[in-house]
């Protein structure tokens, strides 16, 4: 199907349970918080000590990336080569790779978790939240990188609606157990924590048992020897996701600190330019899913064809979801340029002062919006046909270097 299935039918296929997949996760994430905000008497407390366990888990995905995202391009490579064999041994490797990452995450994050989140801002009034939280939700790692990391190789099979529901299933039972744990048992910030690890735990269990079910590969004990040359394609394939995913925590803390202290010397203040980049990096996050959706869903066409030698079929692709990335950044640039306060007022409109600082911000903060698309899918284009230089060139050069660098810079004059 990867290589003869007509290119548009494929990418509806692959990439709307993809951009689907992208929403989902990030519902359920909102509607956690929205759960332990109302917490009675100490909602706002939970919710910042909640928060600011956000680096931890971002690190744990981030390295969920080298195995699941390093590995899936480089079996669908070798799969369109008609190297069975070889996709074999990276599935086993990449596994391999994922427990033992989840193993030291545990142990390591586990037995510093307090220096850590004092280090991103934990307080002593929420320290107890966060604390308590990510010490419940690490217990779990081993699941999220089994969830997170087979998750892209099932999507590197074609079936992208699989990958979905994997996801899915594990939202929703997320969603119902909150509830429950938080208001019903009088858990708390805890209750949040365990519903979220069991979710991730029927993830785990769903994709596990797909993997079981390939019919292009099939795993033996000799797949998960580890190949020192293997191992290295795979990590060095997923560096670029690695360091995507490692520059969001980097942004937030640099832009976070010039605006506390920019923020005091205006007449905005520091809670102003906080609160109102938070709404703007959120709604920039929601736009961002659709692209990162329609990308990870034609990663496999990508890899595949690149494998089989079919690089017209790897251009046609490339240059469609280009085109439709675009077309749809270009309609949310309209949006923030033009009708920023319909955004806003969602997120409540607090005062003049507020809403004159949020719309210069929308304005400014998603100005090129519409080139983020080539960036993006560049990106993943280089990452899923071999090519992990460019691909990690290309996420260092946004995230850092054009990024940090001027919010360090910039304000100084």
């Amino acid at each position: 199907m990867l290589g003869t299935a007509p290119i548009g039918r494929l990418m509806l296929k692959l990439a709307v349970p993809a951009v689907a997949a992208q929403f989902i996760n990030m519902l359920y994430n909102i509607v956690d918080r929205i759960y332990i905000g109302h917490i009675p008497e100490v909602g706002d407390l939970a919710l910042t000590g909640v928060g600011v366990t956000f680096p931890i888990i971002t690190l744990v995905s981030a390295f969920a990336a080298f195995a699941g995202q390093g590995g899936a391009p480089l079996a669908a490579i070798q799969l369109g080569a008609g190297k069975k064999d070889q996709a074999e041994r990276i599935l086993g490797n990449s596994l391999a790779l994922l427990l033992m990452t989840a193993a030291v995450l545990t142990v390591g994050f586990s037995a510093f978790k307090e220096p850590i989140l004092r280090a991103f801002g934990a307080s002593d009034a929420t320290i107890g939240y966060a604390s308590s939280y990510i010490g419940i939700y690490l217990l779990g790692t081993v699941f999220v990188q089994l969830a997170l990391g087979l998750n892209t190789f099932i999507s590197a099979q074609g079936k992208a609606m699989t990958a979905m529901l994997s996801v899915l299933i594990g939202a929703v039972l997320n969603i119902v157990l909150d509830p429950i744990f938080i208001f019903v048992f009088h858990w708390g910030v805890k209750g949040a924590a365990w519903a979220t690890v069991i979710g991730q735990v029927l993830n785990a269990i769903v994709c596990i048992s797909y993997i079981r079910k390939f019919k292009s590969v099939k795993l033996n004990k000799s797949c998960f020897s580890l190949d020192r040359k293997m191992v290295c394609k795979i990590c060095m394939m997923g560096t670029s996701s690695f360091i995507t995913q490692i520059s969001i925590v980097i942004v937030m803390a640099v832009s976070n600190n010039m605006l506390v202290y920019y923020g005091a010397k205006s007449i905005y203040g520091a809670d102003i330019p906080l609160t109102t980049l938070g709404i703007v990096m959120k709604v920039n996050m929601i736009v961002t899913a659709f692209v990162q959706g329609l990308s990870t869903g034609v990663q496999p066409i990508f890899g595949y064809n690149y494998g089989s030698g079919q690089r017209e079929r790897v251009k046609k692709t490339f240059y469609i979801v280009l085109t439709v990335a675009t077309a749809f950044l270009i309609l949310a640039f309209l949006v923030f340029q033009f009708a920023p306060m319909s955004i806003i007022r969602l997120f409540g409109s607090e005062s003049d002062l507020y809403n004159e600082f949020a719309v210069k911000c929308f304005k400014i903060y998603l100005l090129v919006i519409p080139v983020n698309g080539l960036q993006m899918i560049t990106r993943i284009l280089f990452q899923s046909i071999g090519k992990p230089l460019q691909a990690t060139i290309l996420s260092l050069a946004r995230q850092i270097l054009f990024l940090v660098v001027p919010t360090l810079l910039l304000p100084m004059v």
